[in-house]
């Protein structure tokens, strides 16, 4: 991978890498599911940067609280946590479109019936009157039993299809961490001055 520039970088200040993974989760570690307040705060920023340059993440950390653990397990942890996260995207996204499809299967059949029924009132009793209501009535009950269709095919699947991108993009992220000095305890931070 590239040497990714600064726009492409996802910064996360943590005292403990304990604090981006759920506690509860009774996984090994590096199948544990992500802490949900820094996987929102993970993809917000994410979905801010340019979509054509890979990302990286990097974690603040103390020096300390980093020994022992390697960016390569984290790094897994995430890429695992994100491909999930994008699977399950994907399943979504795969049970939208059979809703669709099933929707489209039904709004043509009402459409169908639809404009049979309104030609059979049309030439059976004119267009004219409270036959003409009921003619254009049953026209447009049939499209109306397609908007949920149309909806989804073109509008629907847009957001999720970029919300499983997002996520794919982030399990590709490079994870590094950026060690910082550890705060000084109140002992090493006195100054003495001799008078």
């Amino acid at each position: 991978m590239t040497a990714t520039s600064p726009a492409s970088a996802i910064e996360v200040q943590v005292t403990g890498l304990e604090q981006l993974f759920n506690s509860l989760d009774p996984f090994p570690f590096r199948e544990r599911d992500l802490d949900r307040s820094a996987e929102e705060f993970i993809v917000g920023w994410a979905r801010e940067l340019p979509s054509s340059r890979p990302l990286e993440i990097i974690i603040h950390i103390p020096a300390t609280k980093a020994r022992g653990w390697k960016e390569a397990d984290i790094e897994d942890a995430f890429h695992r946590y994100f491909e999930y996260r994008a699977d399950m995207v994907g399943r979504d996204l795969s049970e939208l479109f059979r809703v669709g499809r099933r929707s489209l299967q039904i709004g043509l059949a009402v459409l169908l019936v639809s404009v049979g029924l309104s030609e059979l009132s049309n030439a059976t009793f004119g267009h004219e009157g409270i036959f003409a209501v009921i003619n254009e009535g049953l026209i447009i009950l049939g499209w109306v039993a397609n908007w949920r269709p149309i909806e989804i095919f073109l509008y629907e699947w847009w957001p999720v299809a970029g919300h499983r991108a997002l996520y794919r993009r982030l399990a590709k992220a490079k994870v590094r961490f950026a060690l910082q000095a550890d705060p000084a305890t109140p002992a090493e931070s006195e100054v003495v001055v001799d008078a």
